[in-house]
């Protein structure tokens, strides 16, 4: 196991508190918030200013208010790497992991898988 893996792993245990099982041999499992996978298209010009986030897929975090939410781990020495932002489709931050990848959060305001509009 590396130094990162490890570093990630009390990350989530540690400073957000995610609950886990071993798996055996020492592979946790960590229960998540609600979350939804975004598989998005390349083209810019459709993202209207969020180019960080054209292509490819990324796991997002949901939560209810991302102003409320970021100010518990921001107390813990979560490094945030994008200022809270306003999109079309919610509002955004990510944060960097120890071992040195970015993890979305952010509040939906649009429909959601799982919380359809209605």
């Amino acid at each position: 196991m590396t130094i990162s893996v490890r570093e990630d792993r009390a990350f989530f245990r540690d400073v957000l508190k995610f609950p886990s099982v071993d798996a055996a041999g020492g592979r946790l499992i960590f229960g998540l918030p609600p979350a939804e996978l975004g598989i998005h298209p390349t083209d810019e010009a459709q993202w209207k200013g969020s180019e960080a986030l054209v292509g490819g897929h990324h796991v997002y975090l949901m939560c209810a208010n991302v102003e409320a939410t970021v100010k518990e781990p921001g107390a813990k020495g979560v490094e945030f790497t994008r200022l809270v932002q306003d999109t079309d489709w919610g509002v955004l931050t990510s944060m960097r992991l120890p071992g040195g990848s970015e993890l979305h959060l952010y509040q939906p305001e649009r429909s959601s898988p799982l919380q359809p509009a209605g």
